[in-house]
């Protein structure tokens, strides 16, 4: 199982990760994105990779 970690200190709020994310893992509230379906996760790598603040990282449980 892969794990989304968002580090919002780094985010810009930006919204690349909620809109190319293929399953939709991750949703914006109040600006900065949530993981709003943490076991749909596949660690395709899409956010981290798409990210210009480099504020995701993805891990495996």
């Amino acid at each position: 199982m892969t794990i989304v970690h968002i580090i919002e200190s780094e985010c810009d709020g930006c919204g690349l990760c909620v809109d190319f994310c293929p399953l939709k893992v991750l949703k914006l509230a109040g600006g900065i994105p949530v993981v709003v379906k943490p076991d749909a996760c596949y660690d395709c790598q899409t956010c981290e990779d798409l990210c210009p603040q480099e504020a995701i990282q993805l891990t495996e449980a």
